[in-house]
């Protein structure tokens, strides 16, 4: 893992989210009442792209059939047992840091 550079909190208000791609895969970047949240970018259900869905208080909703998410856990909210990567988050003078797989 390594600390990638994703966006500035300048791009991110609170209650927002940011699809960003690194390295060919999707990551979701989130801001839930100013805490910076990350998680993977793909919903387990058919591969829809959480990003480009909606922060409904801390849960990512995904676009495509509504499958729900914690951003801070990455538990889906129907189904505990089911999960999505969260990755660890720093805020460095306003860069949103987030620690990200190599390959």
């Amino acid at each position: 893992m390594a600390w990638t550079s994703v966006a500035t909190l300048d791009e991110l208000p609170a209650g927002r989210l940011l699809e960003v791609e690194h390295r060919g895969e999707l990551y979701v970047v989130c801001n839930f009442d100013g805490e910076i949240r990350a998680t993977s970018g793909r919903c387990p259900h058919h591969g829809g792209p959480l990003g480009q869905g909606a922060l409904d208080g801390a849960l990512i909703t995904c676009p495509w059939h509504m499958w729900q998410f914690d951003s801070a856990t990455g538990a889906c909210a129907f189904n505990p047992d089911l999960r999505i990567p969260v990755y660890s988050v720093r805020v460095e003078s306003g860069e949103i840091l987030v620690d990200l797989p190599h390959a």
